[in-house]
């Protein structure tokens, strides 16, 4: 008998707040995190804006040494799991831990530590390079840390597929306690991408905005104006527990994972596939996972880019799976506010459903005025509505064709 599977946890660390309350806040606000680059020099990139963690001091969370041997992307990782933990109310002391597990996802792991170091080895020589270099750099080092922290000795990976990563993260855990591996697993994910090099690639490729006089409003998913995408940081991290698990420590519940769907368009390295196909069947996939017909849905946290294909294609493969309900479906891009934060987007925007469900509250898509014909669908625009939601769905949709999907509903 399948186990059933509860969110009793969050953290959160993002452009728009650090915790799970102010970042919440944020979001209901509508406030953007996207400002000018403050980490490097910016004047020879077309693009000059992002969303960055301003309010972030490791030292807070982590000892001071063990910071200095972390990337950002694992410090991000490890404050916002010990925030997922210390909001669970759980007591460590009686977990097994050995059904104790961490799955996290990030899309390019430590590129700020391989900038620095390969920096050193070029200008200073190999001696000079960090004999913590690839412990820092490797991407499955903050599942690692996360797990040497708490003690976790059950299933430890980290899902790399690109702006998939986290919630393929999230929809792994689900599966691990549903089949009756693990009791708790912290999951979600973390990035820390806005580096020089990841800066400079995005750039290349033209796929970032360029409204860099106007950054709170360069973030405009499905919007007709929209130029690209804007980079974020942070991590998004959910504790993930069996339900009995759950009632017999008294827990508080946000809401039960009861679908998860995963595909590939095998069309592109980085354009989605026509019309969104992928993408549909993925979302096909978590509604069947969770034996629901589409009319259930009430809310959709879109991948929505900023990008004109994403959006276009989004759009349409929500019509193609939800027909005539995709008209009465609300919909809405916190990216408008928080920037893309690629493999750790499906981690803050999967708090974001669990949030959304508790509080019977969806957050807008900020920056829209008009999506033109390709992107007709209720966005949520630019302000936020109280309403009862009963099932929300997360999408996060990859380069290299990765799709996911995963459906939450309120806890009864």
């Amino acid at each position: 008998m399948k186990k059933r599977v509860v969110i009793t946890g969050l953290g959160v660390i993002s452009p728009v707040g650090t915790g799970k309350d102010e970042f919440w806040n944020s979001i209901k606000d509508g406030k953007s995190g996207i400002d000018t680059i403050t980490r490097f020099d910016i004047e020879d990139y077309p693009t000059k804006i992002a969303g960055e963690v301003k309010d972030f001091n490791a030292k807070d969370y982590i000892d001071k040494k063990e910071a200095k041997r972390m990337d950002r992307f694992t410090q991000f990782a490890v404050a916002a799991s010990k925030m997922a933990v210390e909001d669970s109310n759980v007591d460590l002391e009686n977990v097994d831990k050995e059904r104790f597990g961490v799955i996290l996802g990030s899309g390019v792991g430590g590129l700020e530590t391989l900038e620095k170091q390969h920096s050193k080895l070029i200008n200073r020589g190999p001696k000079r390079v960090s004999p913590f270099f690839i412990p820092m750099m490797i991407g499955n080092m903050a599942a690692g840390q996360v797990s040497i922290l708490f003690g976790a000795k059950g299933c430890n990976e980290t899902v790399v597929t690109a702006c998939a990563s986290a919630t393929n993260a999230i929809g792994d855990s689900f599966k691990v306690i549903q089949r009756g591996d693990a009791d708790m697993i912290i999951t979600g994910g973390a990035e820390a991408c806005i580096t020089p090099l990841a800066l400079a690639g995005f750039s290349s490729m033209k796929a970032l905005s360029t409204n860099n006089d106007n950054p709170k409003e360069a973030s405009r998913p499905f919007d007709k104006d929209r130029d690209g995408f804007v980079m974020g940081e942070g991590s998004g991290i959910l504790i993930l527990e069996e339900l009995e698990h759950a009632i017999e420590r008294g827990a508080k519940i946000y809401g039960e994972v009861v679908g998860y769907g995963m595909t590939s368009d095998a069309h592109h390295i980085t354009a989605p596939a026509e019309g969104g196909e992928g993408a549909a069947r993925a979302m096909e996939m978590a509604l069947n996972d969770a034996g629901i017909s589409y009319d259930k849905v009430d809310y959709i946290n879109a991948h929505g880019t900023s990008t004109y294909y994403n959006d276009k294609f989004e759009t349409m493969a929500i019509k193609t799976i939800f027909k005539e309900h995709a008209n009465k479906l609300k919909i809405s891009s916190t990216k408008s506010m928080t920037g893309h934060l690629l493999g750790a987007a499906g981690g803050i925007e999967g708090c974001v459903c669990a949030l959304t469900l508790d509080n019977n509250f969806i957050p807008p898509t900020i920056n829209f005025n008009d999506g033109g014909e390709d992107c007709d669908l209720d966005y949520v625009p630019n302000e936020g509505i109280e309403k009862e939601v009963n099932y929300a769905m997360s999408n996060s949709l990859g380069f290299g064709g990765h799709n996911a999907t995963i459906l939450v509903k309120k806890y009864k």
